[in-house]
């Protein structure tokens, strides 16, 4: 079925207190900001925001954070915001920290419906503590289960009127792999065309991902 095409304070109202949300974006490039600033009007709290590094302070998720929205932050890199350090030392938010391949790869095969997967990365040390290891060919593996969330809020650059989204250069970061992992998938576009105006060749994500489409522009 082809995606729906909302307003951004209509597609939020699908996101409900608790929820497991996953949300794309590098610091705050590739990230829904419209959507996450719509979020921000309602009361949807208590959420597990799976995400790489939880915005940039007081901007994005940061200000979720602050708005004390977030439950517990699941990413791979935190410095850029020193606020979910804070929360943490405060016992305000809990964190799960994986490395960015390992978190990437994770949504990845949540999306293609595969459980678990093993990875050397993170074996011996503190990231590995009480996960399951297993030494193959002499060399130590984890096993790291992989990430599925309730919803996925992403940003695209351009979608047709069926939902088949493009991206614009490095903005596309984890938004491809969320698109897949989620029940719920809402994406924030810069621009809407007509179903044929864009290259099969440029498509990364196929509407068949894609539920919701909110134009940036338009108003919350």
């Amino acid at each position: 079925m082809p995606a729906k095409f909302m307003t951004a304070k209509e597609a939020v109202s699908f996101i409900p207190d608790g929820c497991t949300m996953m949300v794309g974006g590098f610091g705050l490039s590739g990230q829904p900001i419209h959507l996450v600033e719509a979020l921000l009007e309602t009361n949807t709290r208590n959420i597990t925001v799976i995400s790489n590094n939880v915005g940039q302070q007081g901007q994005g998720i940061g200000k979720m954070l602050l708005e004390n929205r977030v439950k517990k932050a699941i990413g791979t890199y935190f410095t850029s915001n020193p606020d979910v350090s804070r929360y943490k030392r405060e016992g305000k938010l809990e964190v799960e920290l994986l490395p960015q391949g390992t978190f990437s790869e994770a949504i990845r095969l949540g999306g293609s419906g595969i459980r678990a997967f093993y990875t050397p990365i993170a074996a011996g040390t503190l990231l590995a503590e009480k996960k399951e290891t297993r030494v193959f060919d002499g060399k130590e593996y984890v096993l790291e289960e992989s990430i599925r969330a309730d919803v996925a809020l992403i940003k695209a650059h351009k979608a047709d009127r069926y939902g088949n989204l493009v991206y614009y250069k490095t903005a596309r970061n984890f938004n491809t792999v969320m698109a897949m992992a989620a029940d719920l998938t809402i994406v924030e576009v810069d621009d809407v065309v007509e179903v044929g105006e864009l290259d099969p060749e440029a498509i990364v994500t196929p509407h068949i991902f894609v539920n919701i489409v909110v134009k940036k522009e338009t108003p919350l």
